[in-house]
């Protein structure tokens, strides 16, 4: 999936296929954040919902570009964006990836007031890995289906989605749901293997260009960790305090814990430096793990039974509260 870097210092020093996340010290500035003014209410994140969505992408098979199952998950997303109010938007592309094979990609793109100028980007990956190479895995041939990898992020923000189109948070929204991100070459391949969509997208963002963005990708195992990433502390840091500050004054602080984590070439580093959209990513990453994910990554294990309700519900309520609290101009 995800070519990782160690954060030391200055979060520089590159590895290889994983991130060891040994964290450092934990960063500054992320304490309670005072009680908010709130314009308008920030809707009740629905975890049942989103539950419901990680299954249904999950029940497909798994998403791997170019085939049946990816044409038919692509169908069914793009109906639900449209069912929750969004203007949906399609990026259709074909990428060569590492091993010569050509991807017949799609980006996704829900847009909530596609009118206004100030807008905030959501986005999470929604393809599959089409095999299995964690370090961890001792089966070859496993079927990777991806329910934390990336179903969990987008059935997120499909529940975002859901609740955008029920109440207007008075800031214009991009759901972007990303492809081929997980098709790169792993063990010390090419970076720019990865996250083909979001180089896509990077170099065809529709305007008016949102003024920040938050990459949702592994939210979905139980007790999740969701350290600061290094690019997203490099690229985006007055976000990564917003969100964090955020997180804790709800609750949410043993999720959004005050740790460095490792450096991950994820969808969001291409939107950092290709887009100039300073873009945060929230991921789970592990100390405990020789990968630096959580032990079900890129494994025949990464299936329904490593989804745990109650971290859906802290990140997009997290999100879903980002997103009004920014409108009001109470974050």
């Amino acid at each position: 999936m995800k070519l990782s870097l160690f954060l030391s210092g200055l979060f520089i020093c590159l590895i290889t296929a994983s991130c060891t996340n040994d964290a450092g010290p934990p960063v500054q500035d992320i304490a309670p954040a005072p009680a908010p003014r709130e314009a308008k209410p920030v809707p009740k994140f629905d975890r049942d919902s989103a539950y419901a969505y990680v299954e249904k992408q999950v029940n497909f098979g798994p998403r791997v570009v170019n085939t049946e199952s990816h044409r038919q998950t692509k169908e069914w997303l793009i109906k639900k964006l449209e069912e929750f109010g969004a203007e949906v938007r399609i990026q259709d592309f074909a990428a060569e990836a590492y091993d010569g094979t050509t991807l017949n990609a799609t980006n996704i793109i829900g847009r909530y007031a596609p009118e206004r100028e100030d807008r905030i980007l959501l986005a999470a990956h929604w393809d599959t890995r089409p095999v299995a190479d964690s370090p961890l895995e001792d089966d070859p041939n496993a079927v990777v289906n991806g329910a934390d990898d990336g179903a969990s992020g987008v059935g997120v923000l499909l529940e975002i989605a859901r609740q955008l189109g029920m109440s207007d948070p008075g800031i214009g929204v991009d759901i972007v749901l990303l492809d081929a991100e997980d098709y790169g070459q792993a063990n010390g391949g090419n970076r720019n293997s990865w996250g083909l969509g979001a180089q896509y997208f990077a170099k065809n963002v529709p305007a008016p260009k949102p003024r920040f963005g938050i990459l949702l990708d592994m939210v979905g195992a139980r007790d999740a960790n969701f350290a600061v990433e290094g690019y997203s502390e490099k690229y985006a840091p007055e976000i990564v305090g917003k969100v964090w500050r955020l997180a804790n004054s709800m609750g949410y602080g043993s999720y959004f814990v005050n740790e460095r984590g490792g450096a991950i070439t994820d969808d969001h580093f291409f939107l950092n430096t290709m887009a100039g959209i300073p873009t945060i990513d929230i991921i789970n990453q592990r100390k405990d793990t020789d990968s630096g994910f959580v032990p079900h990554w890129h494994t025949g294990d990464d299936n329904m039974d490593v989804i745990d309700k109650r971290t859906l519900r802290a990140a997009g309520q997290v999100v879903l509260a980002t997103v009004f609290r920014e409108a009001a101009g109470t974050l």
